[in-house]
């Protein structure tokens, strides 16, 4: 176990690593932000944005820069932002919980929802049941999730006034945000369900169960989910990772404060510190969810272990 746990995490680093030189080398490509900082000023010279730069540490070598952002996610100290100075680590400090929060409450409902509508759905293959659950999850699935979020908003938000619109003020603020990608999550998990459950549900380990006298609900949630939950482990882990780094449009349109919103306004000021550290911390929280899904692959099924 330990050779399998020292492999996943030197792979983990490697990866963290490529993507961190890659990000520090294409965001600057997207401009020079001394020339967004003096955008509305009045005779700027070359001298001046020269200063800008000098200012903004942008005069140094491309590998001094990149080798001082991983000093800085180690440390915590990515530096201060280009547009008005505020300390990045701070901002970090109020947009991430506010990110994984809402992505692992969308990820939750989604399972709590999924699981027992797929298996549902298996159990009774071709009844009426499974095909009113898979129209439902088909309709889910057609469902633009900018599209749902801007319904959610105009009925409990506008009309009816049951929920916030908009911002992060409490409880109430999740349901809407958490319901739009819930929905499209759960779209796609039930019919994995489904698909997984009927495959193992025609082994004969389960028609022994049964034959034991065991109660459907055993054989269903002891024998047959745990069995169903290499696959579902993987996805409901490249699912999270995908909610940290595809939220950006939710928290647009719910005017969320989270790591979308910020990586959002620093990709339209060219803030390098801000973007770039964004980034990095996103790329490193989805290898670390990778990292605990192998790790977990290695405790549901032993023989992983000696790959």
């Amino acid at each position: 176990m330990i050779t399998f746990l020292l492999k996943r995490v030197l792979q983990a680093v490697f990866v963290v690593l490529a993507v961190s030189l890659i990000v520090a080398f294409a965001i600057r490509l997207t401009g020079d932000p001394a020339l967004m900082i003096a955008q509305g000023a009045t005779n700027i010279t070359e001298a001046d944005l020269v200063r800008i730069r000098e200012g903004l540490g942008l005069n140094q070598p491309f590998l001094v820069q990149y080798l001082n952002s991983l000093k800085g996610l180690m440390l915590w100290d990515f530096g201060n932002s280009f547009v008005g100075g505020t300390p990045v680590n701070l901002l970090i400090d109020k947009a991430l919980p506010a990110t994984l929060m809402l992505a692992f409450a969308s990820l939750l409902l989604s399972i709590v929802i999924s699981i027992p509508l797929g298996i549902k759905a298996a159990v009774s293959r071709g009844k009426w049941s499974d095909q009113l659950i898979r129209i439902l999850s088909l309709v889910g699935l057609s469902f633009p999730n900018f599209w749902l979020a801007t319904m959610l908003v105009l009925i409990f938000g506008i009309t009816l006034k049951w929920l916030p619109p908009s911002g992060m003020s409490g409880f109430e603020s999740f349901i809407m945000p958490a319901l739009t990608m819930g929905v499209i999550l759960t779209a796609t998990n039930v019919r994995l369900v489904r698909t997984t459950m009927l495959e193992t549900l025609n082994q004969q380990y389960i028609m022994v169960a049964r034959a034991k006298g065991l109660s459907e609900s055993k054989v269903l949630y002891k024998h047959a989910l745990r069995n169903c939950a290499i696959p579902l482990i993987t996805y409901f882990g490249l699912q999270f990772g995908g909610l940290l780094g595809g939220i950006v449009v939710i928290e647009r349109v719910f005017n969320w404060p989270g790591m979308g919103t910020l990586a959002f306004d620093a990709v339209a000021a060219r803030d390098y510190p801000v973007l770039q550290a964004v980034i990095m911390i996103l790329s490193l929280l989805i290898v670390a969810v990778n990292l605990a899904v192998d790790i977990a692959y290695g405790l549901v099924d032993p023989r992983i272990r000696n790959e």
